[in-house]
Order: C-alpha cells, then structure tokens, then sequence
C-alpha cells in the first residue's frame, strides 16, 4: 500500500516553547522526506480570569492578544527555520482550545508533531495535557520530539579519575 502524503502536510503544535521550536525543525526535515509541506499552528484564547477590580488600561484587548500571539508563533518559525522561511512552511494562527484547534488541523495531515518538554523529572509528566489529548484522538500518526540534549561539558581527568566538568 502507498501513502501519497505529497498534499498531506506535517501540522505541528507551536506555543513558542524550546520543545515547540524542536517539533518544528523536526516537521521541517520530515516533511522533505516525505515530498510535503509544514503547518505550523498555534492556537490562542484570549486571557480571561483578570480580577474584575482590575483597570481596564491593565488588560490587554482581544486584537492585542491575537497580535502576541501572531509575534510567538512568526518567532517560533523563525527560530526553527531562520530568516528565510521556504515556501513549503504554513504557520497558521487559530482562535480556541490547544487541543481541539489541533485535531481539528491535523485531519487529512501526514501526522500531528508536538514538542516534549523536559518535565520527566519528579513524577511529573513528560507530556502536557494539550499533548495527551492529541494522542488520545488524533486522526493521524502523533510523534512527540523531545527538547534536543545540551551538549554534554568534556570529561576531564582529576587525579587520574574521570570527573564530570559540568553541573549536575
């Protein structure tokens, strides 16, 4: 059986996170594998839950909200892919819940790509809710990449034993 994902593009979760940035290099090399495109998608909802006591002066307004979060998502792009975006690249800016914004892009994709976060530390999930709702109903193939490993500082020998030069 042979999969055409030609015009099924790699749609990848983007909230501006050094896992997010990750997801989409990662979209960006397996997309060219795969002879398709990159959507990039980020969705936002505006800020809701400031006190009621607060100025209105203080609270940003829906159009200035959708504008950071226009900024996030072009930043995000343009630190995966540099200044000089292909044109196989989409970013996609989308009003609503995280979850149900990217189930709904990814229909028809090649598959849904999500950043994992370092959070495997202290029993804490190394996947946010927003990941484990797409990974219970998404349509299409889900990868999680994880943040790239900081390279590692040089092992260097003390007193003729190897010691770690970096903090632990």
């Amino acid at each position: 059986m042979t999969d055409n994902t030609a015009d099924r593009p790699v749609v990848v979760g983007v909230d501006g996170s050094e896992a997010s940035v990750a997801a989409l290099r990662w979209a960006g090399e397996q997309a060219q594998a795969l002879g398709t495109g990159v959507l990039a998608v980020h969705a936002w909802e505006p800020a809701v839950g400031l006190a009621p006591y607060a100025p209105a002066s203080g609270r940003p307004t829906p159009a200035e909200q959708r504008e950071a979060a226009a900024g996030l998502l072009a930043s995000a792009v343009r630190e995966a892919f540099g200044a000089r975006v292909g044109s196989g690249v989409h970013a996609v800016l989308v009003e609503g819940p995280p979850a149900r914004v990217l189930l709904r892009q990814a229909r028809g994709a090649a598959l849904l790509a999500l950043g994992r976060g370092d959070h495997g530390r202290w029993d804490m999930p190394a996947l946010g809710a927003v990941g484990r709702e797409c990974l219970r109903h998404a349509p299409v193939p889900v990868v999680t990449v994880p943040v790239p490993a900081r390279a590692a500082a040089p092992l260097r020998s003390v007193g003729g034993a190897f010691s770690h030069s970096g903090a632990a």
